[in-house]
């Protein structure tokens, strides 16, 4: 990370202020303030981990003012910062056995509206295991469509496979995964009326059921049904198969059936992955939702977060994303309460971080 401060009047080493934000997140702090306070009670073993610089003339180190980390980091490039952290997640995490499956998915941040300027919108790549592996601001100006390939630039794809939402059902996207090596599953609605017909009308009735789930949870009965249907003329790039997913569900307090079809292509050749696969993937892209945005708005308060100030609110939440990606991968489920276990100990966040 380049320090963007001015070489004169430095007192405090810019990647100790980081990594004590850094650390100081992993602990719970949702706000500058509270990263301030965190540092503010460091004892003086974990400031100099940190790599904070004791006084020449008494050897203490002075922690750094909460002022003095929020205009540090309403510089910092968020591009080179999302960058590192999707880095430091990616080599702490051990290779997967398994295909890799990637959620694509943008979230707005509804706090960081000022008079001058829109919400800040920010689109995210992550596991489907619940680590973000980047992440990108979606100019203010357009949508997340053209952020879609410079997101995922630097992840290594091949072998991958790309989940997204109907809006990123793009014919530019799908060419550019497979030149990157990688496989899509891409939901098809009315807003591609010629695909969605040509996937809709396929003899669904006559195809083999490929997967079939019964559950119950969120007061409702679901039933889950996946067919697939090998396809050589479909029209959209390097499309191989055509899915259909049934969902019957009954609320279970009003006893009220609803039935909904969704409709899918993906690029895996037949036999290259089985329905229950296919199912768990379809299903699984929506734990962006569930690991990541919910996460954030509910454990980190970020849609009640006021921070406006320059690069902050996505500094903010890519600090977040880290946090999360941390103590998911040492094992935790429940984020709030490995916020809170790791604020019981300052060393804790910094062994977390690999700084100890």
């Amino acid at each position: 990370m380049p320090d963007p401060r001015s070489p004169r009047g430095i007192r405090h080493p810019f990647t100790a202020l980081l990594c004590a934000a850094a650390a100081a997140v992993l602990a719970g702090a949702t706000s500058v303030t509270a990263i301030g306070e965190w540092a503010a009670d460091a004892p003086q073993r974990v400031l100099v981990l940190l790599g904070f610089r004791p006084a020449p003339l008494t050897g203490v180190i002075q922690p750094p003012h909460a002022t003095t980390i929020r205009l540090v980091l309403a510089t910092v490039d968020g591009d080179v910062l999302d960058r590192a952290i999707g880095d430091f997640l990616q080599e702490r995490q051990a290779p997967a056995p398994e295909r890799r499956v990637i959620a694509v998915d943008g979230k707005t941040l509804r706090g960081s509206r000022t008079r001058d300027r829109p919400t800040t919108t920010l689109i995210a790549a992550m596991t489907h295991t619940g680590q973000v592996l980047a992440q990108r601001q979606v100019h203010s100006k357009s949508n997340e469509i053209p952020a879609f390939a410079p997101l995922l630039d630097g992840i290594d794809l091949t072998g991958a496979v790309v989940t997204a939402d109907a809006l990123h059902t793009q014919r530019d996207h799908a060419a550019y995964l497979h030149g990157r090596g990688a496989h899509y599953v891409a939901v098809v609605k009315r807003n591609h009326p010629g695909l969605h017909e040509k996937v809709r009308r396929l003899p669904w009735r006559d195809i083999r059921l490929d997967h079939y789930e019964r559950g119950r949870g969120h007061h409702r009965d679901e039933i889950r049904r996946l067919k697939t249907a090998a396809f050589a003329h479909l029209d959209h790039p390097h499309a191989r198969q055509a899915l259909q997913v049934v969902r019957w569900r009954r609320d279970l307090g009003t006893g009220k059936l609803t039935i909904e079809r969704i409709y899918l292509v993906t690029s895996l050749p037949p036999g290259a992955a089985t329905g229950t696969e296919l199912a768990a993937w379809i299903r699984g892209h929506w734990r962006i939702e569930n690991k990541l945005h919910h996460v954030r708005d509910r454990t980190f308060h970020e849609d009640a977060s006021k921070i406006r100030t320059r690069h902050l609110p996505r500094v903010m939440a890519g600090l977040r994303n880290l946090a999360i990606g941390v103590h998911r991968q040492d094992g935790h489920t429940n984020i709030a309460a490995a916020l809170r276990r790791t604020a019981r100990d300052h060393l804790r966040p910094l062994t977390a971080l690999g700084l100890t």
